[in-house]
């Protein structure tokens, strides 16, 4: 009967443990053993790998695709590998701990994201195989992220997108009016934390009292065997006031914000993550008209340095009221100085907010260009209540 030895630990530790790795970065780390007793150990040996998985039940079919992006194997040795025979196996000893060091890059070019979906997924993972002769092959396994790179600060992903559309209401096939949904946001490419300014207008010539909505939407694509899955889910939305029959209503930069979610896939064959913002208005009674503006997310990287050219761009464009606010205000100029001696009362009195004063340093200010105050009186060193007193007694 062969007796198994227990193995105290075993296990794989990265060098950077909370570390996204990207396109052509170096993982490093280190394989640690400890025994209970002395072991005799053949080889320690990893493999690293980066796989694309889909995996859904069709009826009595099995839909089942992979896609490999990294596959990296290794022997490892100790710095100072002490030997026993000629069999060049490690003799380990209770007490001690002994590391086996490993790295390898990671392909250059496009990479999965690291994601976890319904019915798919994109894993990196290092696993670590410690031979033992006469003994099971022990294993150890750990996961690692990637995150490939999404840059939305280029020229298409920076650029609007507007979409319209209409839909005739009928209530038992009498046409009952219409409602419209036109819609813009400024930019196609954003970040999570990153906030979407809507700007649109509804309008309803419908019986019916309407409801204008907002939504980040996920739709996740899986591909295998010739068929098709997709998994659509609501991240986050807003809703607008309620629209009565006959009128319109405007959003002028409604907000809604990108919540922490994981970057686009869309290099992938057998899986995508693709985001939309959906601009709808519920009908009661009716289906829903939708526009779908599709969104990109970008990843971390994008995001510091699109957040510091909107930064750059949003200080150009509020300069404005840096230089129309001196640093040291002048001191105001002598009243009499302004007033000359003929005082007009019959110009109007009502300040006009038309007329502007380009030589004010304020760029909205009330002004009236007749209107013209009655001088101070002369000053005097007699107190006049004082005086009028004695003259009483």
């Amino acid at each position: 009967m062969v007796m198994f030895k227990k193995i105290k630990s075993f296990e794989v530790v990265f060098n950077d443990p909370e570390k996204v790795y990207g396109s052509g970065e170096k993982v490093a780390g280190r394989v640690i053993v400890e025994v209970c007793e002395v072991t005799r150990v053949k080889a320690v040996r990893i493999l690293a790998c980066g796989v694309a998985k889909v995996l859904w039940m069709q009826g009595s079919q099995q839909c089942k695709q992979t896609l490999d992006y990294l596959r990296y194997e290794d022997t490892l040795l100790l710095e100072e590998q002490p030997t026993a025979g000629e069999n060049e196996m490690v003799i380990m000893r209770p007490g001690n701990k002994y590391e086996y060091k490993f790295g390898f890059e990671l392909p250059h070019g496009p990479l999965g994201t690291s994601f976890k979906g319904k019915y798919g997924c994109v894993d990196y993972w290092v696993k670590a195989f410690l031979d033992r002769p006469s003994q099971p092959t022990q294993e150890a396994k750990k996961n690692f992220e990637v995150m490939d790179l999404v840059d939305v600060n280029t020229p298409d992903l920076m650029a609007p997108v507007s979409a319209k559309k209409e839909k005739k209401v009928s209530c038992m096939f009498i046409p009952d009016g219409r409602v419209s949904v036109s819609a813009r946001i400024d930019r196609k490419g954003f970040c999570e934390g990153d906030d979407i300014s809507i700007h649109a207008d509804f309008e309803n010539t419908c019986s019916r009292i309407v409801v204008p909505k907002a939504a980040i939407v996920a739709r996740h694509t899986y591909l295998a065997n010739g068929q098709t899955k997709v998994f659509t889910q609501k991240l986050s939305s807003v809703r607008g006031n309620h629209i009565i029959s006959g009128t319109c209503a405007s959003w002028r930069g409604k907000s809604l914000r990108v919540q922490k979610i994981r970057p686009s896939i869309l290099g992938c064959n057998i899986l995508k993550v693709e985001y939309s913002l959906l601009i709808y208005v519920s009908v009661p009674g009716s289906k829903k008209v939708i526009l779908d503006l599709p969104l990109v997310i970008g990843s971390r990287s994008g995001l510091s340095s699109r957040t510091s050219s909107m930064a750059s761009r949003t200080s150009s464009e509020m300069s404005w009221i840096d230089l129309n606010i001196p640093d040291t205000p002048e001191a105001p100029p002598c009243y009499m100085d302004i007033i000359p001696e003929d005082h007009r009362l019959e110009s109007p009195t009502t300040p006009l907010l038309d007329d502007v004063d380009d030589s004010q340093d304020s760029p909205i200010f009330m002004y009236a260009p007749e209107f013209q105050f009655m001088p101070p009186p002369t000053y005097t060193e007699v107190d006049p209540c004082v005086l009028n007193n004695n003259n009483v007694q």
